[in-house]
């Protein structure tokens, strides 16, 4: 080979100046949590402005409420008493559902929301209890302490878990680890939601069929076991009920998805729902016969609870474990729905303020009898295509459960709780998108295996062996990805400088003499290994497809590096381990195109003296014409036919 200093490179790589050590890491850390950069603002701003712009992003109605005009409020006003409909069947019905007190559902649409409307970011957002956390709740508190037998007990737990909820989600936002959040990938979330919408339409079948007994798990098999054992005890009125209410509920929904400019027949429909369901049973006296009503709703608003959060209880580790996977699965919920929206009317909402602004609203929830809320996609969908402005839309359904709450309890004490059942399921049948789970078979088979897994984990197992299942899955496939990286042989396109994946572009040529690896991944202790095995195994094959058609023999391993955005010293050992490699084969390693963090590394570690300053390159293009350059002005060696070893000298 020839003497790479005869032919100097047309573009050296430059090696970065060094930065002192604590730079580094202040840099490093910005970068992991502070990416969007709240601190600019503050910048080159007097102190009182700093104080005021503080308040601002830590309190976000102060920064919109000085602009706020009229027109916002009539449309928020509209938009508020539209998803206030919504919210008090939906708060009785999830309530319910968690195995607390109706009135809880109530209490938990009052002040939320108002603590949202003060410190969220997002518009449109509209708070309240969802289905999914209620099931988690009743799942996992249920497992130790049965509502039936001590409510007081349950209830106590119910508003602790509440309480470790929000500290968590407060905790997340405060410490910018929101991206925690990220492993409940797309895939994991449609696979846990599909599968506790399902769960909970199985659960109620005991409101719909009028059973008084009813399993405790929420598995497929439980539930199915309970309802066919007890066939005799089912009752017909609440069947025929339920079933009438439901294809009202159905029918309402779907109309108003064919035309969108009558969604609120769909906001409207539960609370039509409870007002028919509650009149029918008072005029037929349809209670005497099997009908089951919710009964007496104490009237007043929330009455503070903070002496009923059990810090001493036995069951406390209960209490922080249901408040964290709750409060996960809360903030997944809100923060993806209050993204989805936002981009519909093009802002930007802030992760970690949000996980904030939940975090506080389920603190101050749980001190005013209050238990999990999050931004629920249903009502949400409501109060956007009810036109709302801001969050005061948020104020006014508060605003409009406070007058329930003071005054209008008592009309729900004939409500059946075959509507509210009726209500639940109908809302959970949005929840199993099966059209995502097509769409995931078609672009990412792995990703399907992941929703699945999680469908069947929370089917047949529980909710919470579904989540576990899904995760897991979940991060065994980053730490694949990273374990196990993808290498290509490049090649290049005909009439141009380019050089690509050879299995992506056929057309592309083989350079003889020269082979081109493209490692597409950082370089870590977790792959160095791997990597050096595969580019072995590509040089192996290499040589044996050049025997095999009778081609030059190779020469040059040339190591496209431009994907590698990082390396550790597993990967500085497995480097020089290569280098090794390909000296025995009397094969030359060249290096094209290496990042800042590379050549530092291979800097401070001499392997740039040990590969040769002249034999890396900034681009695969010039690494292949100084190659062929060489290849070209060499002579061969007549004892074994490689090049001479002197010109390997470097």
């Amino acid at each position: 080979m020839g003497h790479g200093a005869d032919h100097p490179c047309p573009h050296p790589v430059a090696i970065p100046p060094p930065k002192p050590f604590f730079k580094s890491l202040g840099t490093s850390l910005k970068e992991t949590f502070f990416p969007d950069d709240p601190f600019r603002q503050f910048k080159n701003q007097p102190p009182s402005k700093r104080f005021i712009l503080g308040l601002q992003y830590f309190v976000p109605i102060l920064e919109w409420a000085p602009t706020y005009t009229f027109e916002f409020f009539k449309a928020d006003v509209i938009a508020g008493i539209t998803i206030a409909s919504l919210a008090v069947p939906q708060g009785i019905s999830y309530a319910n559902l968690a195995c607390l007190p109706p009135i809880i559902g109530l209490y938990s649409s009052f002040v939320p929301p108002l603590i949202y409307a003060m410190l969220g970011s997002s518009r449109d957002l509209a708070v309240g209890t969802v289905a999914v956390a209620s099931l988690l709740i009743a799942s996992m508190l249920g497992k130790e302490v049965n509502p039936n037998e001590n409510p007081e007990l349950y209830l106590q737990l119910a508003l602790t878990s509440t309480f470790f909820a929000g500290v968590f989600q407060c905790a997340l936002g405060f410490l910018r680890l929101g991206f925690i959040v990220d492993f409940l990938s797309h895939a994991t979330i449609v696979g846990f939601m599909g599968g506790a919408a399902t769960v909970v339409c199985l659960q109620q079948l005991k409101g719909i069929l009028g059973l008084v007994h009813f399993t405790q798990g929420t598995d497929l098999v439980s539930v199915m076991r309970s309802v066919i054992s007890q066939t005799h005890q089912w009752r017909w009125e609440s069947g025929v009920l339920g079933c009438c209410f439901l294809f009202f509920l159905l029918v309402t929904k779907y109309f108003s998805k064919r035309k969108g400019a009558f969604f609120w027949i769909n906001a409207m429909a539960p609370l039509t729902s409870v007002i028919l369901g509650s009149l029918l049973v008072y005029f037929t006296h349809a209670e005497k016969h099997g009908v089951e009503v919710i009964g007496h709703l104490k009237e007043g608003l929330n009455p503070p609870s903070l002496n009923d959060l059990s810090f001493g209880s036995t069951h406390l580790m209960l209490a922080i474990k249901t408040g964290i996977v709750t409060g996960v699965i809360a903030l997944a919920e809100g923060v993806a729905v209050g993204r989805s929206f936002a981009m519909f009317k093009n802002y930007h909402i802030d992760g970690n303020k949000e996980m904030i602004a939940f975090g506080m609203m389920n603190i101050a929830g749980s001190c005013t009898s209050c238990y999990l809320t999050t931004g629920p996609f249903s009502r949400t969908a409501v109060n956007f295509n009810a036109g709302c402005k801001t969050a005061v839309s948020n104020i006014v359904m508060a605003t409009a459960v406070m007058i329930t709450l003071l005054f209008l309890t008592p009309l729900f004490h004939y409500t059946p709780l075959v509507v509210l059942s009726s209500i639940i399921i109908a809302a959970m049948l949005g929840l199993i998108d099966y059209e995502a789970a097509i769409h995931l078979w078609q672009v990412d088979k792995f990703d399907f295996v992941i929703c699945i897994s999680s469908y069947i984990g929370v089917v047949f197992g529980s909710v919470e062996i579904g989540l576990v299942t899904a995760v897991t899955i979940s991060v065994l496939r980053v730490l694949l990805f990273v374990a196990r990286p993808r290498t290509y042989v490049l090649g290049n396109i005909p009439n141009s400088v380019a050089f690509r994946s050879i299995e992506q572009y056929p057309v592309a040529n083989n350079i003889p003499g020269v082979l081109i690896l493209r490692v597409d991944a950082p370089i870590y202790f977790a792959n160095a290994n791997y990597l050096r095995e595969r580019i072995s195994r590509w040089v192996d094959e290499e040589e044996d497809r050049i025997k095999a058609s009778g081609e030059n023999s190779l020469h040059y391993v040339i190591l496209d590096m431009s994907a590698v955005g990082s390396i550790d010293t597993s990967g500085i050992s497995m480097l020089e381990e290569v280098k090794k490699n390909m000296d025995r084969r009397g094969l030359k390693l060249v290096m094209a195109n290496p990042g800042s963090e590379v050549m530092k590394k291979l800097d401070k570690s001499k392997l740039i003296e040990t590969i040769g300053q002249e034999w890396i390159y900034l681009t695969t293009g010039e690494a292949v014409t100084a190659c062929n350059l060489m290849l070209h002005t060499c002579k061969p060696n007549p004892s074994g036919g490689e090049y001479d070893a002197r010109d390997n000298n470097v």
